[in-house]
């Protein structure tokens, strides 16, 4: 199967090594790996449906590295259903198998790409994409009470979780006021960093799975993390939706001197309006004075920016704000780290704002990817299995990049 060329498959090791010494010789690590992969790559639902392929192709079992179960007197001198493990076994190797496996692989299928693309990687884009719990709960044609209650955790999964999918906002008839609709669900999240490239397409950088009840937000530092230890540098430029809207998102692309594209989630305040001077117009339209620095609770350096017409002297003009009146004036305080002047002050209507944004659509066309190949509703029951069958799923997209790639390269270099 030319797939399994595109993977480096030093980091596999020969045995389990959690197995005790010495025992019956097991089939190989790399085999199990690559039956997975089989799994994914054929988009099979079901360990059943996988192992019922593998019989049907006896010389995939054997190239897969499954020791022969000999018979003469059968084709090609093995019984492949005695070779090829039963599906208990196969589905356990799915849920134990350790996951630094296959983001070894992962990750040299991102450096691969490096290889092929410069620059990769200094640009990046971030999504999260819902999965279904296999339980009754997700399943609307079942009747449950307490359906969403969080407190009652489905038997079916211990350790999915409860969340939000989507919040819509729809104006009710003859209502000012927005009502807004929540659809709930059991589940996980995935996270991806993902890049394109104008001429080779889309590629996962890093990806990382939660329980369905974390935040978007809260996806971000691992996956930055393993994101710059995958590619080595600091990416510059990043994009992402209103979810990822909080000050130390933009925090390490202002470090870098590149731009964090990202909407305003204004959470209920009024939009920023900044003066000449760089600090925020108070709600008279003048720019208000900067004032001393502190620590703020919530972990960053904060600034209190006071009324101009009472600090650092008070003015001969009054002001009919009541704040004004009591003598103290209008009061704000900022976030003064880079992150946080890059969230106020970045041009969201600026051209180069707009070329990055648009990026955005390489994680959107990811996570349909990943929808086609499963990922959305993984017939699996614990967090293990959906984890391991997560980063499956990237391995193979990242592979198919990269099989893409060389093909437009040697038609390239074709005469």
């Amino acid at each position: 199967m030319p797939f399994f060329a595109l993977l480096d498959w030093s980091q596999v090791p020969e045995r389990d090594e959690s197995k005790p010494w010495p025992g019956s010789q097991p089939h190989p690590e790399k085999a199990y790996v690559k039956a997975l992969l089989v799994k994914k790559y054929e988009k099979f639902d079901y360990v059943t449906d996988l192992r019922r392929f593998l019989v049907n192709h006896p010389l995939l079992v054997l190239e897969m590295g499954f020791h022969p179960v000999g018979a003469k007197t059968l084709p090609y001198g093995f019984d492949v259903e005695e070779t090829v493990p039963c599906d208990r076994w196969l589905r356990h190797k799915q849920q134990v198998m350790d996951n630094d496996i296959f983001q070894d692989m992962f990750r040299k299928t991102v450096h691969d790409l490096q290889d092929e693309i410069p620059g990769l990687g200094d640009t990046s884009v971030i999504d999260t994409k819902h999965i279904y719990a296999w339980v009754k709960e997700n399943n609307p044609r079942e009747f449950v009470t307490d359906r969403y209650d969080p407190k009652k955790q489905p038997g079916g999964d211990p350790d999915c979780s409860l969340g939000v999918k989507r919040s819509s906002n729809q104006d009710k008839e003859g209502k000012q006021q927005p009502k807004i609709e929540k659809e709930y669900l059991w589940g996980y999240g995935t996270g991806i960093m993902a890049a394109t490239h104008p001429k080779y397409g889309d590629v996962v950088l890093a990806e990382y799975t939660l329980p369905f009840n974390e935040a978007d937000s809260t996806y971000f530092a691992p996956l930055y993390e393993r994101l710059v230890a995958t590619i080595g540098i600091r990416p510059h430029f990043f994009a992402a939706d209103a979810a990822f809207d909080a000050w130390h998102i933009y925090q390490p692309f202002a470090e870098a001197g590149g731009m964090a594209t990202i909407p305003l989630n204004l959470r209920g305040h009024a939009y920023p309006k900044l003066g000449a001077g760089g600090f925020h117009l108070c709600t008279h339209g003048l720019e208000m004075v900067p004032s001393y620095e502190y620590a703020h609770t919530q972990g960053y350096r904060a600034q209190v920016l006071r009324c101009p017409k009472l600090f650092p002297n008070k003015a001969a003009d009054s002001c009919d704000h009541k704040q004004f009146v009591k003598g103290i004036g209008c009061i704000k305080h900022i976030n003064i780290e880079a992150g946080g002047w890059m969230r106020v002050q970045i041009d969201r209507q600026s051209d180069a704002y707009k070329q990055l944004y648009k990026q955005r659509t390489a994680s959107e066309r990811i996570n349909s990817q990943a929808k086609d190949f499963g990922i959305e509703r993984p017939k699996v029951r614990n967090i293990h299995s959906v984890v391991n069958l997560n980063t499956l799923t990237y391995i193979v997209i990242n592979a198919r990049a990269l099989q893409r790639v060389r093909k437009i390269k040697s038609q390239a270099r074709a005469p």
